[in-house]
C-alpha cells in the first residue's frame, strides 16, 4: 500500500513538459499578426492624407499679427485635430492636421496663430473665421460637456473644426466670446443677405 501512495505522490509532482516549439510559434504569431494591423493602420492613414490632397498649404502667420484680441495673449494646451466641419469623426489629416500635439494659440487682429512643437504650425486669417464653439468631442477625443473650444474655419473650399483644449479650461468662454466677436465683424454681405 505505501508503493501505491508513493507512486501516486510521484504522479502529482511530475511537471508537464513544456512545448517550446509551439509556445514560440504563437508569439512569433500574435507578433506578426500585431505587425500586419499597424501596417494597415498606417496605410489608411496616408491613403487618407492622398485623398485630401486637394486641400491647400496651410498659411503662415504674418510678419506683423497685429495686437493681440485677449487680455491673456496666448493659450497653451492641446490641439486634438481637425475634421470636416459639421461631421467630428472624419479626420482631416492632410498637411500634419491630423497629428495631436501640445499646442500655443494667439489671437490677433489678424487671425488665429496655431504654434505646436513638434508638429506643422499654421495660421487662420480672421476672414476665414467661421465662429468658435465649445463642444465634448472631435476627431476620436472625447472630453466633458464644454470641455473642448472648437473653430470653424474656411481653408481652399472647405470648412473646417479645428479642436482644442486650454491648460485651464475656464479660458474656453472668453476664447468662445472673442473668436465670434471678430466673426461677426467679418461677415461678407452676401452671408448677411443669405442668412436674412
Amino acid at each position: 500500500m505505501t508503493s501505491a501512495a508513493l507512486l501516486l505522490a510521484a504522479e502529482k509532482e511530475s511537471a508537464a513538459v513544456t512545448d517550446w516549439a509551439a509556445r514560440i510559434g504563437w508569439v512569433v504569431g500574435l507578433g506578426l499578426f500585431v505587425a500586419l494591423v499597424y501596417w494597415l493602420m498606417r496605410e489608411g492613414w496616408k491613403w487618407r492624407g492622398t485623398l485630401q490632397g486637394d486641400l491647400p498649404e496651410l498659411p503662415a502667420a504674418p510678419s506683423g499679427p497685429g495686437e493681440a484680441r485677449l487680455t491673456v495673449l496666448s493659450m497653451s494646451g492641446r490641439y486634438h485635430g481637425s475634421t470636416t466641419a459639421g461631421q467630428w469623426l472624419d479626420r482631416i489629416v492632410a498637411h500634419g492636421l491630423g497629428t495631436r500635439s501640445r499646442v500655443e494659440l494667439t489671437l490677433t487682429d489678424a487671425g488665429l496663430d496655431v504654434v505646436r512643437p513638434g508638429a506643422s504650425d499654421f495660421f487662420i486669417p480672421v476672414a476665414a473665421l467661421r465662429e468658435a464653439r465649445l463642444d465634448k468631442g472631435i476627431a476620436g477625443k472625447v472630453l466633458t460637456e464644454g470641455g473642448l473650444l472648437v473653430v470653424t474655419w474656411a481653408h481652399g473650399d472647405r470648412l473646417l473644426d479645428s479642436g482644442f483644449r486650454s491648460d485651464h479650461a475656464a479660458e474656453h468662454a472668453a476664447w468662445v466670446a472673442a473668436i465670434n466677436s471678430m466673426t461677426d465683424k467679418t461677415e461678407t454681405p452676401t452671408e448677411t443677405e443669405g442668412a436674412r
